[in-house]
């Protein structure tokens, strides 16, 4: 397989649905230029993804052409039996007859759990030795000492998925590179997820993405950080959530014939990233003393990770959604009552309720 995959999670839109003929037509040139990975998910698009895959792929390629990928995520179930249910609704609505890859979604926090109080490891074993699952493993957003476990406790998986780009490389929160080296420790292939930031790395400030321009000014900002994440060791597919024909044209051109990274361009990405680090931005380092004793239960380093996404990427939208994921089960920062615990013990001496102040005027 080329190592480009179609993400099927952000979609053209066209009067509030799917824009299927345009889909078709992303569909067409990838596999026209030899690419065949697709990326679904029971909830992507309220579950319209599956049925656009069916349209737009299935429907119009024979199944061995190309290898479709989908995802469970058992959290959002009632109970054991509806987790089990998803898969079935997934091949109904796909139509595919069986998955080529299947992954039990977003594991990591407390949503692990849920998949084993369900039994769905056995379940999707199971599943396996009937062929309805050809490749079994899981996509993660959390630290590399959870993925650690999880993989000790779940050999028997084929590949994970991970969250990796050169800008969360060192991150604390994102721990892009030492999710990455978890994985290769367990000797798990990589398929990478969110290889341009959501976006993030493909509409950088100017400034910031001055060394890209100067290098290469004919080559996307884009195409440094899929290529970046392609030219890793032991990665086997890297996703990309396109949107329009435009973006399909552009990452299948330079990935067709595949070239890693060279240590010059590496070099030039350090130089992003170093420019990255000295935008104005929260200096926290994720250590979470803050978090201990906060009678609000605010999760302050995913605030703080939210309001820089604005600060350093000036995207509001990916902004809002990281915000609304760490605050999901806590505090907001609007609920902040001043007590200042978090600021007697933060290592960095941060304003921290300063800084929630400005976080929750942008993001509440």
């Amino acid at each position: 397989m080329k190592k480009l995959g179609f993400g099927l999670m952000r979609l053209p839109m066209l009067d509030g649905e799917i824009d299927i003929e345009q889909v078709k037509q992303m569909v067409d040139l990838f596999m026209e230029r030899g690419f065949t990975y697709f990326d679904t998910a029971y909830g992507y698009h309220g579950g319209k993804s599956e049925v656009a895959a069916k349209i737009a792929l299935v429907d119009r390629y024979p199944r061995e052409r190309f290898q479709l990928a989908t995802k469970l995520p058992a959290w959002t179930a009632r109970d054991a039996e509806g987790a089990r249910q998803m898969l079935y609704t997934s091949l109904e609505r796909s139509g595919a007859g069986y998955f080529d890859y299947y992954l039990l979604h977003n594991l990591g926090d407390k949503r692990t759990e849920v998949f084993e109080n369900y039994d769905l490891w056995n379940f999707i074993a199971e599943e396996k030795k009937k062929g309805t699952l050809r490749n079994v493993g899981f996509s993660f957003h959390d630290g590399a000492d959870a993925l650690d476990k999880i993989l000790t406790q779940h050999p028997e998986v084929d590949f994970v998925q991970l969250q990796i780009n050169y800008a969360d490389w060192e991150s604390n929160i994102i721990q892009s590179r030492r999710c990455y080296e978890v994985a290769l420790k367990h000797n798990k292939p990589v398929i990478v997820m969110e290889p341009v930031k959501g976006g993030a790395l493909a509409n950088m400030l100017p400034e910031v993405a001055a060394p890209l321009a100067a290098y290469n000014p004919d080559a996307s900002q884009s195409s440094w950080a899929v290529r970046f994440a392609a030219s890793l060791p032991g990665v086997m597919m890297v996703l990309s959530g396109m949107s329009n024909l435009q973006q399909m044209d552009d990452n299948t051109s330079y990935m067709q014939d595949f070239k890693a990274l060279s240590e010059e361009e590496l070099a030039v990405i350090d130089q992003v990233r170093d420019l990255l680090s000295k935008t104005d931005h929260v200096p926290c380092t994720s250590c979470s003393y803050c978090t201990k004793g906060c009678p609000m239960q605010i999760n302050i380093p995913g605030v703080f990770d939210a309001l820089n996404t604005q600060k350093m990427y000036n995207n509001l939208e990916r902004a809002k959604g990281n915000y609304g994921f760490a605050t999901g089960k806590g505090g907001k920062a609007r609920d902040c009552i001043g007590c200042g615990q978090c600021e007697s013990v933060c290592p960095q001496h941060i304003h921290i309720i300063d800084m929630l102040k400005v976080a929750s005027e942008l993001l509440d």
